[in-house]
Parts: structure tokens; sequence; C-alpha cells
């Protein structure tokens, strides 16, 4: 089947309209509507759709020159063919130039299909460009719009190669965000680094100079004063870089305040360091009131049932031939005393060991030994740290996380045998604890009731520490803390002891 052609016909001769009907034929399947004046082709155009305008060039009271008026004129974009029988070279050229696209003599008709052909393919490729131009104003409105209406600055930012930086394209959200149009920060770039704080400027050209040359990302947070109030906000700026052909870096991103999220986390950090110096004192004036305590329960009622003891063994020297019953009271009553004075002595080892006086390596000796004849496991201690000078508060903290490490591998890791080393440096003392047991696995790190290691976690966070828990292989779990290493000097200078 032939495509059929809408064909807007302007001939004022019957005879000659057939014969372009008839050459059209040959190829097309052709709709003609034939006018032969000015106001019944206005009406042809305005009322139906056309495929493409064939004009004669001669009709009485009109003609292709006025029928090219009324077709472009009227914003019609339709190809416009004229035929003629004798126009000549000037007129054809005076015809081109008001908008004709092609002509065709009369005598020679069969150039009019190919001419057809070309213009109609002239005019899918014009309306295709010209769609593709309508499409791409819109999105270009779309991402203005979109770009202007982000809560921050989208910005492009070029890089020469003195390391000069220019803003090659700046978002109207420059006027909220920093109080300067988008024209003077990319007339004037310095404008910009200008409202920098000075420290926080030298910072983001460091980032900018590492992220050219290795085309990293930059995520950067820094501080500006706003151009006209003066007001310090906190910007967040993500940068992308490229290389264009030109060999300039390229950076797209964009800028967000992040004022109030940052006073947020300031403020959070504050609290947190305040809670982490009360959490401190409190544990410094638990330990002190352990030690007060143990040192009473020694010192007084240890030294009470001391002198008890001494009198009920005066007073068995003084019945021993007194009545049986009398004996055994005195027996039992010594008994009792010694076994009161042995709850004593565990006591104030619980509360706070007096072997630390001597030193945490000795404690954690001490320790080691009390644990294997508690529990039935080996423990061995390897403490490459002679002659160890650390603050007192430093040595109670890591003694108590051994401690409560010992106890959790009793209670759960059916281990049979525990590793502990001391190790330190000049900045930094580590205590790791290594079982064969079972393991400890992550979901047992996230129970609610998993005191044991926050407790641990937060002792050696108060001392600038942190602690790593770990698989150990071939099996077990490895427990070790880091804490900054004071010695006794320093800590009681920091303290003002």
């Amino acid at each position: 089947m032939k495509e059929p052609l809408r064909i807007l016909l302007a001939e004022d001769s019957p005879s000659d309209a057939e014969l372009v009907q008839f050459e059209i034929g040959t190829a097309y399947e052709p709709v003609i509507r034939r006018v032969e004046d000015a106001e019944t082709m206005a009406q042809a155009l305005h009322g139906e759709s056309w495929d493409i305008v064939i004009s004669d060039y001669y009709m009485p009271g009109f003609g292709a020159l006025a029928a090219l008026r009324l077709v472009r004129g009227g914003g019609y974009d339709l190809p416009f063919i004229i035929v003629s029988g004798n126009m000549g070279e000037d007129l054809a050229v005076e015809a081109m130039r008001a908008g004709a696209d092609d002509y065709v003599m009369k005598r020679n008709l069969s150039r009019l299909v190919p001419a057809i052909e070309r213009e109609l393919r002239d005019a899918a490729a014009r309306r295709a460009a010209q769609r593709a131009e309508q499409q791409l104003i819109e999105q270009s409105a779309l991402l203005k719009a979109i770009v202007n209406h982000f809560p921050g600055v989208v910005f492009q930012v070029m890089s020469d190669r003195t390391g000069h930086y220019t803003f090659s394209h700046v978002s109207e959200g420059s006027i909220e965000l920093l109080e300067l149009p988008p024209a003077r920060l990319e007339s004037d770039p310095d404008a910009f680094f200008q409202l920098l704080q000075k420290p926080d400027s030298v910072n983001l050209q460091v980032h900018m100079k590492r992220s050219g040359d290795t085309l990293s990302p930059v995520n950067w947070e820094g501080r500006v004063r706003a151009a006209e109030s003066g007001m310090i906000k906190w910007v967040n700026i993500r940068l992308r870089p490229r290389r264009i052909a030109s060999g300039r870096l390229v950076w797209e991103g964009f800028m967000a305040n992040i004022t109030m999220s940052k006073e947020h986390e300031i403020e959070l950090l504050a609290s947190r360091k305040r809670q982490s110096e009360l959490s401190s004192h409190l544990e410094n004036a638990k330990e002190q009131e352990r030690a007060r305590i143990a040192r009473e329960l020694h010192d007084d009622v240890g030294g009470n049932l001391t002198a008890i003891k001494i009198d009920v063994l005066w007073l068995a020297e003084r019945v021993s031939g007194a009545d049986p019953k009398v004996q055994a009271r005195l027996a039992a009553l010594e008994a009792l005393v010694d076994q009161t004075a042995a709850s004593i002595t565990r006591i104030g080892q619980d509360l706070r060991p007096g072997i630390l006086d001597l030193g945490l390596v000795a404690a954690i000796e001490w320790q080691a030994r009390d644990f294997a004849n508690r529990t039935g496991v080996s423990a061995d201690v390897r403490c490459e740290c002679e002659g160890l000078d650390i603050d007192n508060n430093t040595a109670t903290a890591l003694f108590s996380i051994l401690r409560e490490t010992l106890t959790n591998i009793a209670k759960h890791a059916k281990a049979t045998r525990v590793r502990i080393e001391l190790e330190t440096t000049d900045e930094d003392v580590e205590l790791t604890v290594t079982d064969n047991g079972q393991g400890i696995v992550a979901a047992d790190r996230l129970k609610p009731t998993s005191f044991g290691l926050r407790g641990m976690e937060e002792r050696a966070a108060q001392l600038g520490g942190i602690v790593n828990v770990a698989v150990a292989r071939p099996s077990g779990t490895c427990i070790s803390v880091r804490v900054p290493h004071r010695s006794t000097a320093e800590y009681e200078g920091a303290h003002g002891a």
C-alpha cells in the first residue's frame, strides 16, 4: 500500500492539478485539496492538517509568493514547493529567499516526487530537532527549578594549573546561605574563601588539593561568616572531581547548611564529655570508698577480731580443767572468730586487693593464681613491662577490667586455658586476655543484660582508651584494653596532688 499524502495545492488550472496528482500518485496515495485564492487557502490551513503545500507561481490575483506568506506568516511548518511553467531563475531565487523549499518546472514533473520525499525528510528532521530543543528547554527549566529550590548551594568550581579556583556556576541558594548573589561569586571566587574562618579556609583548600591529586570526592565541614549579617554558619561541602578535555579540573557538588545539626552534635559531644567526667568521678569516688571500707575492715574490725581471739585463747587457758561444755563453747567461739576474720579478708580483697599497693604486675599475677585455684583453669601471665610506673587510677581500672574478664570466662567460656599479657610503651599500656573457650558472638555483645563488656568499655573510655573484643584462633575470645600511659607523677601533677 502506498503511503497517504495530504497536499494543499494552490493551482487555478484543473488540468495542471491532474498532472500533479498523477505524478505524485506514482509514489503516494495523494489526498489533494485545490485552492485558487488567499481566503480559501487561509481557511484550509486553519481548518485541516497537511503534509505539504504545492503552489503554482502564476495565478490571477494570487500566486506562490502570496501563498508562501500565508504559510510562513501563519507559523505553519510545512514543506513548500513551487511548480511553474515558465519561472525564471531570478524569480526562483526570490522565492527561495522568501522561504520556499524547492521549485519544479511543469515540463519536468519527474523531479516532483524526489523533491517531495526530500522535503518531507527535512521537515521530519526539523520537527524532531524542534521537539528535542523544546525537551531540552523544558528539562533545563526543570533542572534550574530543582537546583534553585535545593536547600543549599549547587555549584561547579574549576581549577587552573596555578591552583586558582573559579566558579563556573552557582545556584540562587547562595543568596540565602552566604548572602552573596551567584554573579558575585562567579566574578570574584575569592569572595567565598574570604567568608571562611581562616583555619577552615586553609583546610578546605588542602582537601581540594588532595581531591585533585587523587580524583577522590570531597566531604568537608567548616564555618562561614554570612556576608551581610555576619552570622557564623556551619556548612557541609560535597564535591566530585573530573578532568575535562582541556586538562582542567572541575568539581560539581553542593553546599548545605548544617548549623542546627552541628550545634546539636557539639552539644551532644559536650554532654557526653560531662557524663564521662561525672562517671569517672563517681568511679574514682567508688574506688576510694572501697579502699576506705577495705582499710577499715582490715584495721578496725580485723584488729578487734584479733583482740577477741586473744581473749578467747586466754580464757581457754584459764578454764582448761573446767566443764567440757565451757571448753567446747570456747573452741566454737575461736573457730567463729577465725571464720569471721577470713570473711573480712575475703571481703576486703573483693573491695580492693591490698596487693595493688605492690603494683599492677604483682596484682595481675596474684589474680591469675587465685583464678586458677578457684576454677581449675590454667592461667599464664606474661608482663613485659619491667619497672612499670602507672598512676593508681589506671592500675585500678585495668585490674577491675581483668577481674571482670576472668569472671566472664569462668561463667561462660568453658575454657581450659587463659593467657594474660601486659605490655607498655611510652604512649600506651595494653592488657590482653585470651582464652581457648567457645568464643563470643556479636549477638552476645548486643544483649540488653551484657553490662560486663559495657562496663569495661566505659572504664577504658574514661581513661581515653578502647576495648577490642575479637575471636581468637583457633578458638576462644581475645579481649584487649589499650589506655594512655600516665606515670604516677604525671597523674598527681594533673590533679594537683
